[in-house]
């Protein structure tokens, strides 16, 4: 049996784990606004016991963000906008789509808010739950769209999951994201659709995951690259993979493509989009974030917390805590409690070896063997670093990216 974590006596006040793996050089300490900890190696407060990511959302965020009459016409002048582009075509636009709440909802809002004609694309990586799938479909059939599947090549897409298994770092999810984001853009490039429409938001994930709990920022060719040289045994032939120089300087200042975020600029409270979604067309809330596919469910809820010391869920709730979503006290009791019980995460286990084609005892020792972190192979963190800085600087980009 797995040892999954520890004991409940020490997670009561701060909803704090000490699993095996987890750097605790810092003296350990908590915002005491939301609940971002040191687990993030880099987090700094101020005076007042408040975090970066709470004075970024209040300095940076809060001011520039517009969910109201404002917003509204901001959305309205983009929906004009892009009809007027697509007129003539089949699509005036393209909205990835996975099942989860902010996808789903920025889909309600393309069509109905806006009045476009997007076309829905999702990638199938896979590790689809079914519960995903009927959400999927439902909204298709609500909303009187078209759904375009992308299936991903599986003898590649498992190979390259298990490199990253392999490299010991705690981005394992990262074949997956590049897989979901590079067949979108590939595809809208080649039908030459000129906007994409994403469920990014403020309201839900104003404070992003730190770069050390797995969170890369953008789509490093070399990284994947290199992990898959060392570790991976079948040929990439067709596996989809757009580097983030592409599509940041060639899809956007030379194909002119443009991504909107829809739900920036309307009201998007989670509870309200989820029931509405549940009301409308019978779409199925989750557990949690990213429970759609049944492999991040299992990442984020089981590899990362206990093997790595990372738990998500504290950016997830804090997004809320901060957007008035979720009080701190709620948040510290539900990140003291798993999503899914011991018993579930060892079923996912045994489920996620067989999925693999791997003795069990092997992906055991994978999860016991000794953490690294990308700085171990070649990458281009430097320059995805300086495109970052600049994107701020601009203001196009008003979270805080580390």
């Amino acid at each position: 049996m797995l040892n999954t974590g520890a004991s409940q006596a020490e997670k009561v006040s701060t909803g704090r784990e000490r699993p095996r793996g987890a750097m605790t050089r810092r003296e350990y300490r908590i915002c005491n606004n939301c609940i971002m900890d040191t687990s993030d190696s880099n987090i700094t407060f101020d005076e007042r016991g408040r975090c970066d990511y709470c004075q970024n959302y209040h300095n940076h965020i809060l001011p520039n963000w517009h969910p109201d009459e404002h917003g509204e016409k901001v959305l309205a002048s983009a929906a004009e906008k892009i009809r007027k582009d697509g007129k003539g075509r089949d699509f005036d636009c393209i909205l990835g789509i996975s099942g989860g709440p902010d996808s789903s909802y920025a889909a309600y809002v393309a069509k109905e808010k806006m009045g476009l004609r997007p076309l829905l694309f999702h990638v199938d990586a896979g590790w689809n739950s079914q519960q995903a799938v009927r959400n999927i479909e439902r909204l298709v059939d609500g909303l009187g769209l078209d759904l375009h599947t992308e299936v991903i090549n599986w003898e590649e897409m498992r190979d390259l999951q298990l490199a990253f298994f392999k490299a010991q770092v705690p981005d394992i999810d990262y074949p997956q994201d590049l897989a979901f984001f590079s067949a979108l853009y590939t595809y809208a490039v080649k039908h030459r659709i000129k906007y994409v429409l994403t469920g990014a938001n403020f309201s839900t994930e104003c404070c992003r995951e730190p770069e050390e709990w797995g969170a890369y920022p953008g789509i490093d060719t070399m990284l994947v690259r290199d992990i898959h040289r060392r570790f991976g045994k079948v040929p990439l032939k067709s596996f989809p993979m757009v580097d983030i120089i592409q599509y940041k300087l060639y899809y956007k200042y030379v194909l002119g493509m443009e991504v909107f975020m829809p739900l920036n600029h309307t009201r998007y409270v989670k509870k309200e989009a989820e029931t509405h979604l549940a009301d409308r067309f019978g779409w199925e809330p989750f557990d949690h974030k990213h429970h759609e596919s049944r492999f991040t469910r299992f990442y984020e809820d089981f590899w990362l917390p206990k093997k790595f010391g990372y738990e998500r869920r504290r950016a997830h709730f804090s997004s809320l805590v901060m957007t008035k979503q979720m009080t701190r006290d709620e948040a510290l009791r539900r990140i003291a409690q798993p999503v899914l019980d011991d018993d579930f995460h060892a079923k996912e286990f045994e489920f996620v070896a067989r999925k693999l084609d791997l003795p069990v005892e092997e992906l055991r020792k994978l999860f016991e063997g000794e953490n690294r972190t990308y700085h171990s192979y070649r990458n281009k963190r430097a320059l995805i670093g300086l495109g970052a800085k600049a994107m701020r600087w601009l203001g196009l980009e008003r979270r805080l990216f580390r």
